[in-house]
């Protein structure tokens, strides 16, 4: 069968995977007062029995004031929790398994948004990005607060009965606001160096390490591009890629989810490797890829306010790169908002079924 390399069982020490599809975080704003209800259980509950090996949910929000940009982004603290225990119930009724995606949204949220408007935006400097200002820049303390605040959502996604768990570090939110140099100016052990720009990411995980043990798997997203910059990066050379990966890792990453737009573009000149081949072959951890998977537009044209519709394409590439072995798992997102069940329909040849993806779809609860 074309597409078996998708369906290889997933060996970890740490999480077995019945195949190789991950469905991808993607943020629908779908939760009344940040708690998610019966409807937003069912969405999740219909995408395990269409098949999916993992699930990653939607980004959800760490226990502070400035974590959220929209009352209706779901939370994970508080009332929120018992919402996800119904998710988390769910899905492994539907004999699946889900890791939440925990999220603080940092400099992009904008003054005058989310459940507290009036709490100052946080971020490492005060920036968006180069010359955007958003507020003060966060103090040590905050800094500490925060740490311990993605430290006690984990050990909540432990006792939920999780099966996995992942820091939204990507696209310009708060982990990666500190990685970015367009947006952490900071003069003190947070700022300077790539190395350490990522010493919030790594005390979160060590943090998070601390509290849940070292046997429960933790993954790590992060994206070389911004909500800020398409063009912005973190590592312009293989070497630089190295130097970042390496603290995360020896702190207890045990997988890396690497966002890109599109999955088939490589990462460095003189390589067709993308960015997870290259994490994969730099850290010697797992890596999740990510990018447009069986659609012919990529992310950001299907998303503004005016969207265009992603028709479905070949999964020729992916099954040839998956085949190689050049990364591990891969994430779906759009395709499994327009095809619930998607990974049936590839494992059983039926392509022809696939649906077109609108924005429109991100309503449709189900």
């Amino acid at each position: 069968m074309q597409a078996a390399p998708l369906f290889k069982p997933f060996h970890h020490p740490k999480l077995e995977l019945s195949n190789r599809i991950v469905m991808a975080p993607m943020t629908r704003r779908h939760s009344p007062d940040g708690v998610p209800d019966d409807r937003v259980r069912d969405y999740y509950r219909r995408r395990a029995e269409g098949g999916v090996g993992l699930i990653i949910t939607e980004g959800t929000t760490i226990d502070h004031p400035a974590a959220s940009m929209d009352a209706k982004i779901p939370a994970f603290h508080g009332a929120a929790l018992a919402g996800w225990k119904a998710v988390v119930d769910a899905v492994h009724d539907s004999g699946g398994k889900i890791a939440p995606q925990l999220w603080h949204v940092g400099a992009r949220r904008e003054s005058g948004q989310g459940p507290y408007p009036d709490y100052p935006t946080a971020s490492p400097s005060g920036l968006v990005k180069p010359g955007q200002e958003v507020g003060q820049a966060l103090s040590n303390a905050e800094v500490k607060q925060l740490v311990a605040a993605f430290s006690d959502a984990a050990y909540a996604a432990v006792e939920l009965g999780f099966d996995a768990i992942e820091l939204h570090g990507a696209h310009g939110y708060l982990i990666d606001d500190f990685f970015w140099e367009g947006s952490n100016r900071r003069e003190d052990e947070y700022g300077g160096s790539l190395l350490a720009r990522s010493r919030f990411a790594t005390e979160i995980v060590q943090s998070i390490r601390a509290a849940i043990g070292q046997e429960f798997p933790l993954i790590l997203r992060f994206s070389q591009w911004k909500g800020q910059d398409f063009d912005a990066r973190l590592a312009q050379t293989p070497e630089q890629l190295a130097q970042f990966l390496a603290p995360l890792t020896a702190a207890g990453v045990d997988i890396f989810h690497c966002s890109t737009r599109r999955f088939w573009v490589p990462e460095f000149e003189g390589s067709s490797l993308n960015l997870a081949g290259w994490v994969k072959k730099l850290s010697g951890k797992p890596a999740i890829s990510v990018g447009s998977v069986s659609l012919n537009q990529e992310f950001i044209t299907t998303y503004g306010d005016v969207a265009a519709d992603a028709d479905t394409s070949s999964i020729e590439e992916l099954i040839k790169r998956m085949d190689g072995e050049e990364f591990d798992l891969i994430a779906v997102g759009r395709a499994l908002i327009a095809n619930p069940d998607w990974p049936t329909i590839i494992r059983d040849g039926e392509c022809a079924k696939l649906k077109t993806y609108s924005k429109a779809l991100l309503a449709d609860l189900n």
